[in-house]
C-alpha cells in the first residue's frame, strides 16, 4: 500500500515549488557540506557491516577528529584531512572555522533537546599543554582529560562518568573494556529527544505490523497524524522522503524505500549532495503519516570504520602527533561513540499534540512499516546532526 501511495504523492509534489534554504557564509557552508559528506561516508561504512539498527552522531565525531588533527603533521595530517573530506583546507584555520560552524548550528536555533560531548583522553605519560586544552574547549566544545590506563577499571569509570554527565545520565556505559596499552583515545557521546512540531497525538497511537524482512514481522506502537507535510520522491533510488520538523529548529528526514527495494541499495547513494537534493525537492502536501515509536542506543568502536575511509596513519606507531604538548606524542588507539535517541509523541507544548487535523477528503497515507533511514539536521544551516537506520523498532 505504501508504495502506491508514494507513486501518487510523486505526482502531487510536481505541482508545488521546492523549499528554499537560507544563505550562509561560504566558508561555513563549505565546512558544513564537508562534515555532512564525512558523516555519510562513515554511515555507509558502519551500515555495510551490520544488519541491525544504526545510529551515529557525525558532528561530535568531526569535532574530536579535527581537534586531534590540529596536533598532527604530514603525512598523518594530510591523510586525516582527506579522510575527513577536508582536503584543500588550511589546518591552521580549521579550529576557528569549526567554532563558527558550532555557533551557527547551536546558537542560531538552539537544538534544545540535544545533549552531547567530545573528549580526548591521553595517557598520563603524555604531557598536554594548557594552550591545547584551551583550544579543544573553546573551538571544539570538548575537553581533555588525562587517564592512567594501567589502572584500566578507574579509566573506564572516568570515561563512563564523563558520558553520563554530558548526556544527562542517558548514556551510562560508553566503554566496558580497555586495553592497558591504550595511549590515546577519543570519546563522543550524544543523546537526543525528538519534539515533533506538529506533534503526533498519543491518543491515536496503536499497535501495527512492522515488516523487518520477508520472514519477520513485529508489532510496534505506530504514531499517527494527518497534516500538511513536506514530501519528496526520489525516482533514482525509488524511495520517498518525508520531512518532520521539530520545535527546536531541527528536522528529521525519513527515507522509505519502495516495497521490494533493498535498503542497502538506497544507503549506497546517501551522500551530502543527495541529502541536500532531498531537502531542496521537498514540497508541501496533505498527508496521513504513520511512524513507529522507537528508542535507539548504539555504541561503536570506530577504528576499523575510519581505517576503511583511509584514516590509517594516525593509528600507527609512526603517527605524527606532535603539537599537543610540544613533543612527539602517542598514536591514537581507539575512537568510541555512543548515541541515543528517543522518537515518540513527546512535545514541548502540552497542547500541540492534542489537536486533530481533519480534511474534507482523506489524504494519502504514508506508513513507515518496513526498514527506513532517518537523518536529523539543523534547518537553518542544513548541518547534519544524526544519521541512522531502523530495521527493527523493537530493538535498541
Amino acid at each position: 500500500m505504501a508504495s502506491s501511495v508514494l507513486l501518487s504523492l510523486g505526482l502531487l509534489v510536481l505541482l508545488l515549488g521546492p523549499v528554499s534554504s537560507q544563505n550562509l557564509d561560504p566558508a561555513v557552508e563549505d565546512l558544513i557540506k564537508r562534515n555532512a559528506e564525512f558523516g555519510a561516508q562513515l554511515y555507509r561504512a558502519v551500515a555495510s557491516r551490520t544488519d541491525d539498527n544504526v545510529f551515529l552522531s557525525p558532528l561530535t565525531l568531526s569535532a574530536g577528529l579535527i581537534a586531534l588533527l590540529s596536533t598532527t603533521s604530514n603525512p598523518t595530517q594530510e591523510q586525516l584531512l582527506q579522510g575527513l573530506t577536508l582536503n584543500g583546507l588550511d589546518p591552521q584555520n580549521l579550529p576557528d572555522q569549526f567554532q563558527t560552524l558550532r555557533n551557527a548550528v547551536f546558537q542560531r536555533d538552539a537544538v534544545q533537546n540535544l545533549q552531547q560531548g567530545m573528549a580526548i583522553f591521553p595517557d598520563q605519560g603524555f604531557q598536554v599543554s594548557p594552550s591545547y586544552v584551551d583550544l579543544v574547549q573553546t573551538k571544539f566544545g570538548g575537553s581533555v582529560q588525562i587517564l592512567t590506563y594501567s589502572a584500566k577499571f578507574d579509566a573506564i569509570d572516568t570515561i563512563n562518568r564523563w558520558a553520563q554527565e554530558k548526556t544527562g545520565d542517558r548514556i551510562k556505559e560508553l566503554v566496558s573494556i580497555l586495553d592497558q596499552q591504550t595511549q590515546l583515545l577519543i570519546a563522543t557521546a550524544a543523546s537526543y529527544q525528538t519534539r515533533f512540531s506538529p506533534a503526533f497525538n498519543a491518543s491515536l497511537t496503536q499497535d501495527e505490523r512492522f515488516y523487518v524482512d520477508k520472514y519477520h514481522v513485529v508489532m510496534v506502537p505506530m504514531m499517527f497524524r494527518a497534516d500538511k507535510y513536506f514530501l519528496a520522491y526520489d525516482r533514482e533510488v525509488k524511495a520517498g522522503v518525508l520531512k518532520l520538523p521539530m520545535a527546536d529548529g531541527a528536522a528529521m528526514l525519513v527515507v522509505l524505500p519502495d516495497e521490494g527495494v533493498d535498503i542497502g541499495a538506497v544507503e549506497e547513494k546517501v551522500t551530502s549532495e543527495k541529502i541536500r537534493t532531498w531537502i531542496r525537492q521537498l514540497k508541501k502536501t496533505k498527508l496521513e503519516v504513520q511512524l513507529p515509536r522507537f528508542l535507539l542506543e548504539r555504541s561503536y568502536s570506530l577504528k576499523k570504520d575510519l581505517q576503511s575511509l583511509n584514516v590509517v596513519q594516525v593509528f600507527q606507531d609512526s603517527a605524527d602527533i606532535i603539537n599537543m604538548g610540544g613533543a612527539k606524542g602517542p598514536k591514537l588507539t581507539e575512537v568510541y561513540q555512543k548515541s541515543a535517541i528517543s522518537v515518540d509523541e513527546s512535545s514541548d507544548d502540552i497542547t500541540s499534540g492534542g489537536g486533530v487535523t481533519t480534511f474534507s477528503t482523506p489524504p494519502p497515507r504514508l506508513t513507515f512499516n518496513r526498514p527506513f533511514i532517518f537523518i536529523i539536521y539543523q534547518q537553518a544551516t542544513n548541518s547534519l546532526l544524526f544519521i541512522g537506520r531502523v530495521v527493527d523498532p523493537t530493538q535498541k
